[in-house]
């Protein structure tokens, strides 16, 4: 199953102006790479240990990113649970990243049953182990991590003392050089893109969760972790 159809003239011009917005800072974002791998992030959130620091300590690519969202740790989740390619979208470049087809703007009840070792889409291809992301292991609406044979992408969420929601999220990419093709299409894609693709997301996810009422996603229960089944 997909969501949205394919953008209308309106929407899809809307998309091209936001590549073309974004594209200063997608061709420099080498060039500040200290500082946009810790955009939104205190010192503490980005030496602290997440779920999946230990699975890629190869990693050439680092990047510890947060924002803070006006809404309940439980109001943030759905949004996450339903993230993928021609599932939810990823909130962000979506002539880039979805086909051009809009990210959804609320919650979509057929994309959050959240299991171990279901894909996590990143393109239209069929997901495999080189174009999609898998659930590694959770605990509800507190910490959810992807994976992938050369990559981690883990999503934290903490509440704040207002009712809020701290969300923090970290990424490690391993190149393998062995490979030399894809190494570099990752390079590019990380290097380049990554920023401000992310960026985008965050903020996607910030406008979404504070702009609807809460929804409680309640499709799992406690702490699992594919280790463990």
């Amino acid at each position: 199953m997909t969501h949205a159809a394919r953008p209308t003239p309106r929407e899809l011009l809307s998309e091209v102006g936001d590549v073309l917005h974004d594209l200063p800072v997608l061709l420099s974002a080498p060039l500040y790479r200290r500082w946009h791998l810790r955009w939104g992030a205190t010192a503490n959130e980005t030496t602290e240990s997440l779920p999946g620091d230990s699975l890629m300590r190869t990693a050439q690519f680092r990047s510890t990113r947060a924002i803070t969202i006006d809404a309940p740790p439980h109001a943030v989740w759905p949004w996450l649970v339903q993230v993928g390619c021609l599932r939810a979208g990823f909130y962000s470049n979506d002539l880039l990243d979805n086909l051009g087809r809009p990210s959804a703007t609320t919650i979509l009840l057929d994309f959050q049953n959240l299991e171990l070792g279901q894909w996590i889409p990143m393109s239209p291809a069929a997901p495999s182990e080189r174009t999609a992301l898998k659930v590694h292991s959770f605990v509800l609406e507190e910490w959810l991590l992807w994976t992938k044979r050369d990559s981690t992408w883990v999503w934290r969420l903490t509440p704040t003392g207002n009712g809020g929601t701290r969300l923090v999220t970290r990424i490690h990419v391993a190149y393998d050089w062995s490979h030399l093709a894809t190494a570099f299409l990752g390079l590019l894609l990380m290097e380049f893109g990554d920023f401000a693709m992310l960026r985008r997301m965050l903020r996607g996810i910030k406008q979404r969760a504070e702009s609807i009422a809460p929804v409680t996603s309640r499709t799992g229960s406690g702490h699992r972790s594919s280790e463990q089944q």
